[in-house]
Formats: C-alpha cells, sequence, structure tokens
C-alpha cells in the first residue's frame, strides 16, 4: 500500500496539472451529453454523475498541486 501511495504521489507530483485537466474533461463531458440525445439520455445524464466527479476531481487536484510541490 505504500508504495502505490509513492508512485501516485511521485506521479502527481510530475504532473500537477493533470488531475484539474481530467476534471475539467469530465465536466466538458458531462455538458455534452446533456446536449446529445441519445440512447444514454437516462439516468447518467439525469443525474449528472460526470459533473460532480469533475467537480471533485478538480477540487481535489487543486489541492494536491499545493500539497506535493
Amino acid at each position: 500500500m505504500n508504495e502505490l501511495l509513492d508512485k501516485l504521489g511521485d506521479f502527481f507530483g510530475d504532473r500537477p496539472g493533470f488531475l484539474p485537466l481530467l476534471g475539467l474533461g469530465l465536466i466538458i463531458l458531462n455538458f455534452v451529453l446533456q446536449l446529445v440525445p441519445g440512447p444514454g439520455s437516462g439516468w447518467f445524464v439525469d443525474s449528472n454523475l460526470l459533473l460532480h466527479l469533475g467537480l471533485v476531481t478538480s477540487i481535489v487536484g487543486i489541492l494536491l498541486i499545493r500539497v506535493l510541490r
């Protein structure tokens, strides 16, 4: 478990903007899914799951930037 945390810390330390960009990508994907009607317009789109995951990922990423520098 410690090795996994060390590897994750090194990975995110070398790429400090990765998590906020990933979160932004999830938010944009949620927006696109809201605009495009199709077979995926059930609970997944109605619940805005990607929007919430993207927001949490971005906030955690911004907080980790300060910790890992």
